[in-house]
């Protein structure tokens, strides 16, 4: 199974001189994509670092830290299932994460990487510590986003109160302002400008002409089973990344990973690098200041970035 592209052609299509397109099929027949930043010859040989994104977002969420880190990695950033350029499956309980674990390890396949440092934002680091059961070989390390072992409940239960909402605006700026108003107090700094800019990563222009969210709204249908209540294992998944380095960022007004959790994660991985994102909550967007300075700093130690 390779990448595919329209025109029927393997690989990632260029886009310019920046990011790259990359497209490739699911088990169950579903057109998948992913965007790329190319390392530099000269450091081809380090882990690509493969970015996947919290429950209803999608590839842009990275578009920042890909544009830091050009060159130095190869940067991956996923659109999901159901999310972004990513087509809609039929059925919508395949929106559950052994279908995005399948997917994931196609991608690996179509995109021919080996070795890789994971970073998840929210779900996506719930679905990296899952990958660490098939993939841990082949796993340089792992940085998680506001998100651990323990997912507090008042956040889980905030996040399945909004995931499937139904939204739809006349512009970009009425959907900023609504984001503002609803959102404002996990990120109380920003202004409108930021709103905006947040607004057109998550959001796409509908084919009435109206802005609307960028992902499936049936991915909900999912997310409400108990299945992130019970039944998955999450603290022996994270348990196995001892030996791995690992990196811990929490937004300090975070409703889905405690300071106490935090600090859990860090008594049963002694190494864990645990860093605290201030004046945010869940999730941190990775360009705050605090979070690059821990992104550089951990990339430096352990793959010489500089």
């Amino acid at each position: 199974m390779s990448g595919a592209f329209p025109d029927g052609n393997a690989g990632v299509a260029p886009e310019g001189a920046g990011w790259r397109d990359g497209w490739y099929w699911s088990a169950d027949g579903i057109r998948l994509h992913w965007r790329e930043r190319p390392a530099a010859s000269a450091h081809a040989g380090r882990p690509a670092l493969l970015c996947l994104p919290g429950l209803t977002r999608n590839a842009s969420d990275f578009t920042a830290l890909g544009d830091r880190f050009a060159g130095r990695f190869r940067v991956i950033a996923v659109d999901l299932r159901g999310r972004g350029e990513s087509a809609w499956p039929k059925d919508s309980l395949t929106y559950v994460a052994m279908s995005y674990l399948h997917d994931l390890g196609r991608l690996l396949e179509a995109a021919a990487v080996d070795r890789f440092i994971v970073l998840g934002s929210s779900v996506g680091g719930l679905l990296a510590l899952q990958m660490v059961t098939a993939y841990r070989p082949r796993m340089a390390g792992v940085i998680l986003n506001d998100i651990g072992p323990e997912v507090e409940p008042a956040g889980l239960a905030r996040l399945r109160g909004l995931v499937g909402r139904a939204g739809n605006w006349p512009t970009w700026l009425h959907a900023a302002r609504d984001f503002q108003t609803r959102h404002g107090a996990i990120y109380p700094e920003w202004q409108l400008d930021a709103w905006l800019a947040f607004a057109k990563r998550v959001c796409r222009l509908g084919p009435s002409g109206r802005i609307v969210f960028d992902y499936d709204p049936r991915i909900a249908d999912a997310f409400r089973l108990p299945q992130l209540d019970h039944g998955t294992d999450f603290a022996a998944a994270f348990a196995m990344l001892a030996g791995l380095p690992v990196l811990s960022l929490r937004g300090e007004r975070s409703d889905v990973l405690s300071r106490a959790g935090q600090a859990r994660m860090a008594a049963v991985l002694p190494d864990l690098r645990v860093v605290e994102v201030p004046g945010v909550g869940h999730a941190p967007t990775l360009d705050e200041p605090a979070a690059v300075a821990a992104l550089e700093a951990f990339l430096g130690q352990h793959w010489g970035v500089r």
